[in-house]
């Protein structure tokens, strides 16, 4: 299985978009950073037709060390949340998208 990287993201954008190459990784990396402000200030991120970044709070909590037993305190802390799209999820299985993409 193949990982997209911010190279590959740039090269795309060169190649469809018409840009120079350096124009294409200064593009890529002003959404990126964009994307990241966004959610770094807890604000959800949409993007139509592939899904919802979010951040969600986490309470402190007592987990548990698998290799000993002896209980661990977790305390709080935000995490970051995807939930794709009906669209990508159909995509992702194969299927034809349904068009009503709610998300």
């Amino acid at each position: 299985m193949a990982t997209i990287t911010r190279a590959h993201l740039a090269e795309k954008i060169y190649a469809e978009v018409g840009l120079s190459r350096n124009e294409s990784a200064i593009l890529l990396e002003a959404v990126l950073s964009r994307m990241a402000a966004s959610l770094e200030k807890g604000e959800s991120l949409k993007i139509s037709g592939f899904g919802t970044f979010s951040v969600r709070q986490k309470g402190r909590r007592i987990g548990r060390n698998p290799k000993t037993g002896v209980e661990v305190p977790i305390l709080p802390r935000r995490v970051l949340v995807f939930r794709p799209s009906q669209s990508l999820r159909a995509r992702v299985n194969g299927l034809e998208p349904t068009g009503a993409d709610d998300e």
